[in-house]
């Protein structure tokens, strides 16, 4: 894990009371790494942090086959016995996941996560690494 930035809680915070349902958000790097998060436990955002990095890889595969595509992934929404999960692309090298019960209502999830990515999409940012180590 990389060191969580607390200056985004107030941001995951506005996401969650915007709308009903959210059990929890994890802003993530592109290689899997948690950034930061709102509810839940901290193991639980690791592991939805690390599955979001195969599932965004794979829906950029998706995306290239579609021939207008630019083949960057936006968004990906999992419908779950028992709730819903929302994946969105959220800045350079970044990820905006959430995880909610069956109350979510999927339009206006969606749109309130657009809304925070485009408010604070340059914060969402993780730096490019190699070997583990910030370039």
């Amino acid at each position: 894990m990389i060191q969580q930035r607390a200056n985004f809680d107030w941001m995951l915070k506005d996401l969650a009371d915007g709308v009903p349902g959210i059990q929890q958000i994890v802003v993530l790097s592109a290689d899997g790494l948690r950034i930061a998060r709102y509810g839940g436990d901290p193991d639980t955002a690791d592991r939805v942090a690390a599955a979001c990095a195969g599932l965004q890889s794979l829906a950029g595969a998706v995306a290239g086959e579609i021939p207008q595509s630019d083949g960057q992934m936006r968004m990906v929404i999992i419908e779950i016995n028992g709730g819903y999960f929302y994946l969105m692309a959220a800045g350079s090298n970044a990820y905006l996941a959430v995880l909610a019960n069956e109350t979510a209502e999927a339009g206006l999830m969606s749109n309130r996560m657009r809304d925070l990515v485009d408010r604070i999409g340059s914060h969402l940012t993780s730096p490019p690494r190699r070997n583990g180590q910030t370039v």
